[in-house]
């Protein structure tokens, strides 16, 4: 069983930053004015306050003196805080074969208490078996990775499964489109272990699976794959990771947070409901080819 979850750093700076930008309001101070303080700009501040960099001891001293931070304990424990925040996470052990925007999303994952995911291309990452793991490693399209560097691929994906035996366990509801479940990656005989895998997977409390039937009539989640992140801690609002061939979008506005649950509700509530998709499975294992 893996271990208790804790905040990772990228939640932490999120944590960090939110606190600051209450403290810099609450004290009536601009973000052009608290640029001034720590030899900064504007910007630098909405980047501090959003989490996105990571935070100098000096800047968060400063800051705090200008906020009308006196207390020597709260100091301490924001000073903490943020040296915590500049730790480096277990993934970045792994920076050789993940780009580098990917790494905010490692960091939010780990914090995540939920994850709910619609898929139209690949089985979601945390439910993949190995085999299927090297299958989509060797996709690729910037370049071929080297057997060496699919293992590593393997390695992190599996690591990152952790989150779903840690205490408390991390809750995921994917739904996936049907024709994922039907596309052979890596083989027939790998799509059957995958299946075979997702069936015992449905089992656990902390995964819920839906299946879009290939003949559905149609649904709103027209822009593609897309997951919808939530965490335990009250600073941490939900955030929505889209990701594409070179990059990737992270959205926590309200208004795109909103509207992108509700389309997972949406989609939870037509398509066939989660006691329905041991049969599904089932029933396209039935259709594969054997060899």
């Amino acid at each position: 069983m893996a271990g208790r979850s804790e905040p990772g750093p990228t939640a932490l700076r999120i944590m960090l930053g939110a606190h600051l930008r209450r403290l810099r309001e609450r004290a009536g101070v601009s973000r052009s004015e608290a640029g001034w303080a720590i030899r900064g700009s504007e910007s630098k501040i909405s980047r501090l306050e959003l989490g996105r960099v990571g935070f100098k001891e000096r800047d968060v001293v400063d800051l705090l003196s200008l906020y009308g931070v006196t207390d020597p304990t709260e100091r301490d424990r924001l000073l903490q805080l943020a040296k915590d925040a500049n730790n480096r996470g277990w993934w970045h052990r792994y920076g050789d074969v993940t780009p580098d925007w990917f790494d905010a999303y490692l960091g939010l994952e780990a914090a995540a208490e939920l994850i709910r995911t619609y898929e139209i291309q690949f089985v979601p990452g945390l439910l993949q078996i190995p085999e299927y793991m090297r299958a989509v490693a060797r996709l690729t399209p910037s370049a071929e990775r080297s057997e060496a560097e699919v293992e590593r691929f393997v390695a992190l994906r599996r690591s990152r499964q952790q989150a779903l035996d840690r205490d408390p366990p991390l809750k995921l509801w994917a739904v996936i489109e049907e024709s994922v479940l039907r596309r052979p990656i890596g083989g027939v005989e790998v799509l059957r272990a995958q299946l075979t895998a997702l069936l015992d997977a449905i089992q656990r409390t902390n995964i819920t699976l839906q299946v879009v039937p290939t003949n559905s009539s149609g649904h709103p989640a027209t822009g593609g794959a897309f997951s919808v992140l939530r965490f335990p801690e009250p600073d941490l609002a939900d955030v929505v990771y889209l990701e594409h061939l070179t990059s990737a979008v992270y959205l926590d506005k309200r208004d795109d947070v909103d509207a992108y649950t509700r389309i997972l509700d949406m989609l939870a509530a037509t398509v066939p409901p989660p006691d329905q998709t041991e049969a599904q499975l089932t029933a396209i294992l039935e259709t594969l080819p054997v060899d």
